[in-house]
């Protein structure tokens, strides 16, 4: 997909502050430092579009960047990193989980697992709950390019079992170094918004 323009509009602490474009929405979501701020950075081929951290729990408003004036790429506070979130535990869930189960603007979730370790209870919680809000899910294995390409295979399947997966749900391959999986993840996004035409 052709980037013309990709910049960070809105960072929303609550539903008053959430867009009213009617754009689509990509949503990513996954734990913290698995790599969601630098994959939103490589679909868009910006350097620091999105704010990464190697610390945890850095991201925590829910943030928009809008993408050729079309869609929404949105950035969600990672779960499973208590520090960033001590102060108001049971707020930060509720703040994430009602946006997820009544945004009507959702188009698809990008669920983000770390390939090279398999998916923690936090995130078989998460997969099973996503997966219940009957919106286009799809797991995107990241760090592809700290595997070796040989053990990829067996390493998405283990996701794919670990989380169980059912056959429809996609799981896709990932780097930021390389760019793989990028025209693969792109492919996907246009169809998904193209069935909701």
């Amino acid at each position: 997909m052709k980037i013309i323009s990709a910049k960070c509009t809105i960072s929303a602490v609550g539903p008053n502050q959430y867009p009213n474009t009617g754009y689509p929405e990509i949503v990513m979501v996954g734990r913290s430092n698995v790599g969601k701020s630098s994959l939103i950075n490589s679909l868009c081929t910006r350097h620091a579009l999105a704010r990464t951290s190697g610390q945890p729990g850095k991201t925590q408003t829910i943030n928009y960047f809008a993408i050729n004036e079309q869609m929404y790429l949105v950035d969600l506070p990672g779960y499973g990193y208590v520090e960033a979130s001590k102060a108001k535990p049971t707020e930060w869930g509720e703040f994430i989980t009602n946006y997820l189960r009544n945004r009507q603007m959702i188009a698809l979730i990008v669920h983000l697992i770390d390939l090279r370790h398999k998916p923690m209870k936090n995130d078989k919680n998460a997969s099973e709950w996503l997966m219940g809000l009957n919106i286009p899910y799809i797991i995107v294995g990241t760090k592809a390019d700290k595997i070796s390409r040989g053990k990829l295979p067996a390493h998405i399947a283990a996701i794919r079992k670990e989380l169980m997966l059912p056959a429809h749900v996609p799981a896709l391959i990932y780097s930021k170094e390389t760019g793989e999986g990028r025209d693969e993840l792109w492919r996907h996004v246009r169809s998904v918004l193209a069935g909701r035409e």
